[in-house]
C-alpha cells in the first residue's frame, strides 16, 4: 500500500512510503471517525494485449480528488506526483494485475483527516493512502442488464450539497435503500430528485438515455453537472466519444420520470444505461416506480449505443486501440 502523511506544522506533505498492507492506527478523536472528514477515488489498472499495464485518464481522477479535498477541508496535492506514486505502487504489485481482459486491478486512493481533536474544523494533519485489489465483473454475469428501484421518497443529493464530490458521507445513507431494492429482487437504485422526480444517478453510476426525440432523431441524454451528480470520468469519456462519432444528437438536461414513462409508452425509449469506473457501461432492463414497471429495451436494440461504447472504452483500456486516454504506467514510473 501507499501512505503519505500531511502535517501542517512540518511543512505539509511528507515523504511517500510504499509498505506491505497493514492496519491503520488512529487516535479515537480523529476527525475522520466523527465528522466523516474523508474522500476517495476509484481507478483501475489494465493489463493490455501487449502485456503493458495502463491506467485510464488518471489526471481526471486527480482533479476530482482535489475538488473533494477542498470541500472537505483537507489538503490538496500535486496530481501528477500522486499518479507517479500510484504507478510505482502498481509496478511493485504488478503480479496482482490480472492476465485477463475481463478483469483489472482496482485502485482506491483515500484521503482522511487525522487531527486527534474533537471539533468541526479544517484538518492540520491528514493521511493519503492507496490500496489495490484485483476485480472481475461488477455485476453478476448471469444477467446482461440490471433492474432498478426508483423510490421518490428517498434522495441521494440536493442543491448546494456535496453530491458532486466523492466522499464516503454520500454513500453510507444509500445502503439501506439498496438493501430494500435487493429485497424486491432488484439490483440497483435509481436516485430521483425534486417534485418532477428527476433522474440523477443509478446506484453509484451516472445515467444515460437513448431515445427518439420529437423530430424523430436518435438522441443521447444525460443529466447536467448541476451539483447533484458526480462528474464521472466514464461519463465525460462517453460524451466525448459520442461527439466525435457525430451520428447522434447529444443533450445534457434534466430527465423527469414522466418523460421516461411517456417515451416507453410511445415506443420511443430505446436504451438506458449506467456508467462508471467499476462497471464501465451497464444496460438497464426495467424501472420499478410507484405502481409501474417500466420495461426498457436496452439490450434488444440492433447496434445498441451502450454496446458500442463499452467495446470502444474497453478496447482503449486494454490497449487494443492506441489512445492517449490509456497511459502506460511505465511512462510514469521512470
Amino acid at each position: 500500500m501507499l501512505k503519505i502523511h500531511f502535517y501542517e506544522n512540518m511543512g505539509g506533505w511528507q515523504r511517500p512510503e510504499i509498505v506491505p498492507m497493514e492496519s491503520i492506527v488512529l487516535h479515537p478523536a480523529a476527525k475522520v471517525l466523527h465528522y466523516a472528514v474523508e474522500l476517495f477515488e476509484g481507478m483501475k489498472a489494465y493489463r493490455g494485449t501487449d502485456g503493458r499495464i495502463r491506467i485510464f485518464r488518471p489526471e481526471l481522477n486527480m482533479a476530482r480528488m482535489n475538488l473533494s479535498a477542498v470541500r472537505a477541508g483537507l489538503p490538496t496535492f500535486d496530481g501528477d506526483q500522486l499518479i507517479r506514486c500510484l504507478s510505482r505502487l502498481i509496478t511493485v504489485d504488478q503480479e496482482w494485475v490480472p492476465h485477463s481482459e475481463s478483469s483489472s486491478l482496482y485502485i482506491r486512493p483515500t484521503l482522511i483527516g487525522i487531527d486527534p481533536a474533537l471539533g468541526v474544523a479544517s484538518c492540520n494533519s491528514a493521511m493519503l493512502f492507496a490500496i489495490l485489489c484485483p476485480v472481475g465483473a461488477y455485476f453478476d454475469s448471469k444477467s446482461s442488464a440490471i433492474s432498478l428501484l426508483a423510490d421518490p421518497n428517498h434522495t441521494r443529493a440536493w442543491p448546494g450539497g456535496c453530491g458532486d464530490r466523492k466522499m464516503g458521507s454520500n454513500y453510507a445513507p444509500t445502503i439501506h435503500i439498496q438493501a430494500e431494492a435487493a429485497k424486491r429482487g432488484l439490483q440497483q437504485v435509481l436516485w430521483l430528485y425534486g417534485e418532477d422526480d428527476l433522474l440523477t444517478e443509478v446506484g453509484t453510476m451516472n445515467i444515460f438515455m437513448v431515445c427518439l426525440n420529437d423530430q424523430g432523431e436518435r438522441e443521447l441524454v444525460t443529466p447536467p453537472l448541476d451539483g447533484l451528480i458526480l462528474p464521472g470520468i466514464t461519463r465525460q469519456s462517453i460524451l466525448e466519444l459520442a461527439q466525435a462519432w457525430g451520428n447522434i444528437k447529444i443533450t445534457e438536461r434534466n430527465i423527469p420520470m414522466k418523460e421516461v414513462i411517456f417515451l416507453e409508452k410511445h415506443k420511443r425509449l430505446l436504451e438506458l444505461f449506467g456508467t462508471g469506473t467499476a462497471c464501465v457501461v451497464s444496460p438497464i432492463s426495467s424501472i420499478t416506480y410507484k405502481d409501474l414497471v417500466i420495461q426498457v429495451p436496452s439490450i434488444e436494440q440492433e447496434d445498441a449505443l451502450h454496446a458500442k461504447l463499452l467495446k470502444t472504452l474497453t478496447d482503449i483500456q486494454y490497449g487494443r486501440i492506441q489512445h492517449p486516454w490509456a497511459v502506460a504506467i511505465d511512462d510514469y514510473d521512470k
